[in-house]
């Protein structure tokens, strides 16, 4: 099939390079012409672990080409993917300015049926708009062609985006039109060979499937945190809790993993958009307006338990610091933990010494000016001259480090882990002292 795809960010890129994968004809369009440019020359401006690979392996067959002319571009699928940007707006609802941009943009252009997928995170209500803003360019040329609309929320997890493509284990489709469910059908019977793996619904139902299942992870994360903070404060050790919570099939063991708080593009801006759509129709959510709030607090607790050991004064304290991103195995820094935990070391006049495997290049580019920030080759680097250490990310080579060289590098023979990564008992058997998230009553409480 011929396929469109509107934007070359994570889920437009990932989205165009795995259909093409699979043996369909992919054009995708970006404004960006530098990063067309690059796209073309085979350089990936994310990282995301294996998809470098399969672009590579599409641009070279034919299959996978890369474009700045939306005519072009709406010429060239009947399937137009939406995958574009809906960052927050001021007041945390999803701005949909580039969103109805490109439904006006294929309504502009379009000569024959069009199905227009919002692929990319929107509001319950989205598709009305999307239709509305296509027929809009349609009735100012004076013509009368079809067009469906079709909610087709991505979940994909950064990271492991690729997979989660090959191998979804849902795909949901948003329309009444049996016309477009047919054609969706067809572009995803590759990954639908083992099982169907296609929940129709109505549009509306869609658009909130997506939100409702970021608020749902997000809402687990931050229950988590709250029972580890009351665990330091009752003396219990919050990973036999996990275990032994996780263990029901009821809960499970997935997003229970408590830490110093959730980040990334998807969870912060999803769960504030959708209590703004809760306040828009007259109701007030709670439960998510209180999830917001604990993940707010949990980012500062690393900042509070590192100044609490030092006496409330960081001035001129030097923290290493391992791991910026958000999460492991991407360079996304957006909403990261440790972007909170720098900022208020600096506040404090504290200096930062940091390493991460892929988010170096994020960092400068975030904080180009900062005098208080090194950034370092390694993660050894990172520890000489530091008083302690802070660990953010939990990438997998910071889980079995040098212990004793940690303790021979550190002014101060202490570790602060947001992840839990390590057991007490053994960095205490390297003469390490070692504070997480909620192991118990050997942890400092937060300011």
């Amino acid at each position: 099939m011929k396929v469109t795809i509107f934007g070359t960010g994570y889920v437009g890129l990932v989205t165009g390079a795995c259909l093409a994968d699979v043996g369909h004809d992919v054009l995708c369009m970006d404004v960006d012409q530098g990063k067309i440019e690059r796209l073309k020359n085979g350089q990936i401006p994310i990282y995301e672990p294996g998809l470098e690979a399969i672009v590579s392996h599409n641009v070279e067959a034919g299959r996978l080409l890369f474009t700045t002319d939306a005519e072009q571009a709406v010429q060239h699928g009947i399937l137009q993917f939406i995958a574009v940007g809906t960052p927050p707006d001021e007041d945390g609802s999803a701005d949909l300015q580039y969103v109805t941009a490109v439904a006006k943009t294929i309504g502009q252009y379009m000569t024959d049926y069009k199905v227009i997928i919002d692929k990319s995170t929107v509001p319950v209500g989205t598709g009305d708009k999307v239709y509305a803003a296509a027929r809009a360019s349609l009735d100012h040329r004076g013509l009368e062609l079809e067009l469906d609309v079709v909610s087709n929320p991505e979940f994909l997890k950064e990271g492991a985006a690729v997979n989660d493509f090959m191998k979804p284990d849902r795909i949901v489709i948003g329309t009444e039109s049996e016309r477009a469910r047919e054609l969706l059908r067809e572009v995803y019977y590759p990954f639908n060979r083992n099982h169907d793996r296609m929940i129709y619904m109505d549009r509306r139902s869609a658009e909130l499937t997506k939100y409702a299942a970021n608020a749902m992870l997000a809402t687990k994360i931050s229950f988590m945190n709250e029972i580890a903070n009351l665990a330091e404060r009752l003396g219990a050790d919050i990973e036999a809790v996990r275990r032994g919570i996780g263990s029901d099939p009821r809960i499970g063991y997935h997003f229970i993993y408590p830490g110093c708080g959730y980040g990334g593009s998807c969870f912060p801006k999803d769960v504030t958009a959708l209590s703004r759509t809760a306040r828009d129709c007259g109701y007030e959510s709670r439960l998510l307006n209180a999830v917001e709030a604990v993940n707010a607090a949990q980012k500062h607790v690393l900042f509070d338990k590192v100044s609490h050991y030092f006496g409330g004064d960081l001035s001129g304290k030097v923290v290493a610091l391992w791991g910026l991103a958000f999460k492991p195995n991407t360079d996304d820094m957006r909403e990261a933990s440790a972007r909170t935990l720098m900022e208020n070391l600096w506040k404090a006049d504290a200096r930062v010494q940091a390493f991460d495997p892929e988010a170096m290049d994020e960092t400068q580019r975030i904080y180009p000016d900062e005098e208080g920030l090194q950034l370092c080759g390694t993660k050894e680097q990172a520890l000489k001259g530091a008083d302690v250490l802070v660990i953010c990310t939990e990438w997998k080579e910071f889980r079995s480090p040098d212990f004793p060289a940690i303790a021979a590098a550190l002014r101060e023979p202490v570790v602060f882990d947001g992840r839990n990564l390590y057991e007490p008992e053994m960095l205490t058997r390297y003469g390490l002292m070692y504070y997480a998230i909620g192991r118990g009553s050997n942890q400092f409480q937060s300011a």
